[in-house]
């Protein structure tokens, strides 16, 4: 309003100013030693001084009619955009955190992680790390030709926030997985435990960034995460696809039907666990599970081993598989858990840890 009202005032400038200097004649008039001298001469000369004042308002209101009825100063227009000190308000931008930016945001990630294998290799049949950054051979090994985990203890314990899939849902994934690679991988694949699926949401401390802490700041933490749960509502979700990473790990990637999405959970989270490290170890908008690890070559039947062997097209037709008997399986998250870790990846390898379950409440208070 400031900057319009300035640009009509330079509009009728010319006008105002006539405007003031005649205001300046007819004030000098009435002011001259004439007129002054008029003035002395008693009753007799009142009439004069009368006389010049009635004129010169009348004259004054004549002009500024004139001035004001006058036609404006016009300016050219200017097609060149504003500068930053006369700019117009940005355009709204829909949040991050918008459903529609969510889920593109999420495809994109899990087309990436599809890539991956593809520009990467199968590195996980050289050793390889973990998405963790941990060497696969410090985490398994081979015993009587099955695959066992090596648990460590984890100094300190890491503290993770994740959401847990139910049995209910968990077993019939686990079966698929194993109907599709535990006839060529048998001894050479890990398949998480179908009684701990679960989503990494958010890490109060992880093993890149230990955040040591007592047993009373733990409680504060977990009564913080009590909280938030309290006002996260169930995730309806449903598996968009399979993935097999370049590290070995054969991944669901899920979509978010309805409920709190996993950005805000994540949000939440961080607001509630000020002293958790800055640097997470996912995305913020990622949702999913560890199916199974892939730790050695597949076993292929004598007919196969006849034909010519294209590594990478073997795993695409075995994640191919998986995706017809998974991609698009639909269930239900109501719990979040907040996961002392004693050992190195104790979810994952069937660890030590102390577990708190909360229910989701979605604002009612239903945790336990």
């Amino acid at each position: 309003m400031l900057c319009e009202d300035m640009f009509l005032m330079d509009h009728h400038l010319p006008n105002l100013r006539l405007i003031y200097y005649s205001s300046l004649f007819f004030l000098s008039l009435s002011l001259s030693p004439p007129f002054v001298r008029t003035m002395a001469t008693g009753l007799s000369s009142v009439r004069s001084p009368a006389i010049v004042w009635i004129s010169s308002a009348a004259l004054f209101f004549l002009i500024y009619l004139s001035a004001m009825n006058a036609p404006p100063r016009t300016f050219p227009s200017f097609s060149s955009p504003p500068t930053s000190n006369t700019s117009a308000p940005a355009p709204l931008i829909p949040s991050s955190n918008s459903d529609l930016a969510v889920e593109e945001r999420r495809l994109q990630l899990y087309d990436k992680m599809s890539r991956d294998l593809d520009e990467k290799g199968a590195v996980f049949l050289k050793g390889g790390e973990t998405s963790q950054s941990l060497s696969l051979s410090d985490i398994f090994e081979l015993r009587d030709g099955v695959v066992v985990p090596v648990l460590k203890a984890a100094s300190p314990p890491v503290r993770a926030n994740v959401l847990y899939l139910s049995p209910e849902f968990s077993k019939p994934i686990s079966e698929a997985v194993k109907e599709v690679f535990l006839p060529y991988f048998d001894g050479a694949i890990w398949f998480q435990n179908a009684t701990m699926y679960h989503f990494s949401m958010f890490h109060a401390s992880h093993h890149l960034t230990p955040v040591v802490a007592t047993k009373n700041e733990i409680e504060a933490e977990a009564e913080a995460v009590k909280r938030v749960t309290q006002s996260i509502c169930p995730l309806k979700i449903k598996l968009d696809r399979v993935v097999l990473t370049s590290t070995g790990v054969l991944l669901g990637c899920w979509q978010v039907v309805t409920g709190t999405d996993p950005a805000d959970i994540r949000e939440k989270l961080r607001e509630a666990l000020p002293r958790a490290p800055a640097k997470q170890l996912y995305d913020l908008v990622l949702l999913h599970t560890s199916f199974a690890r892939i730790l050695g070559h597949p076993k292929l039947s004598e007919k196969e081993s006849k034909k010519p062997f294209d590594q990478l097209q073997f795993f695409h037709e075995l994640v191919a598989r998986a995706n017809t008997k998974l991609r698009g399986f639909e269930a239900t998250v109501t719990e979040l858990w907040f996961v002392e870790e004693y050992d190195v990846l104790a979810l994952a390898l069937n660890g030590k840890m102390k577990t708190r379950r909360f229910l989701l409440g979605c604002n009612g208070d239903s945790n336990h």
